[in-house]
């Protein structure tokens, strides 16, 4: 892949530090969506094995690595956001990261690696223009859309 002047990357956890486990659970969801690149074997280092893979999902390259010892876990300073065509893209995405990880609030949620998404429909600021809207939000986990045009 043709290297972007600014590439995203995300550090996994995981217990052989290998990236594949990695790279099959998003390939999963994402389907074609998903384009791995070839995975780079860094060897020991001071977090145990490591492996790292540039990837591409929806088009966006990151550059994504594993270490088989938990250095820097994701926390809510850094998510990516989803913006799904309408209700079934939403269950999509949303159903299968809270199901080995866990829902959050308004669209929030963290997925088995604890990596943090937004899954929210495209249009959102269309829907958070309606009567009651903030209070809709903020009594959802996983967006609704139905229950906005209530």
């Amino acid at each position: 892949m043709i290297p972007n002047k600014i590439n995203p990357s995300l550090w996994f956890h995981t217990q052989t530090g290998n990236i594949a486990d990695v790279l099959e659970y998003y390939q999963a969801v994402f389907g074609n969506d998903f384009q791995a690149g070839h995975t780079t074997p860094l060897g020991k280092t001071p977090s145990g094995n490591t492996e790292l893979c540039e990837v591409k999902i929806f088009g966006q390259k990151y550059v994504l690595m594993s270490t088989e010892q938990e250095h820097h876990p994701f926390n809510d300073s850094m998510s990516l956001t989803i913006n799904c065509e309408g209700q079934a893209e939403i269950d999509k995405f949303w159903n299968y990261f809270v199901q080995e990880g866990n829902e959050v609030q308004c669209g929030w949620c963290v997925d088995k690696y604890g990596l943090r998404w937004q899954v929210i429909p495209n249009n959102l600021g269309e829907l958070m223009s309606k009567p009651n809207a903030w209070e809709v939000m903020m009594n959802q986990k996983k967006i609704v859309i139905e229950e906005y045009l209530k």
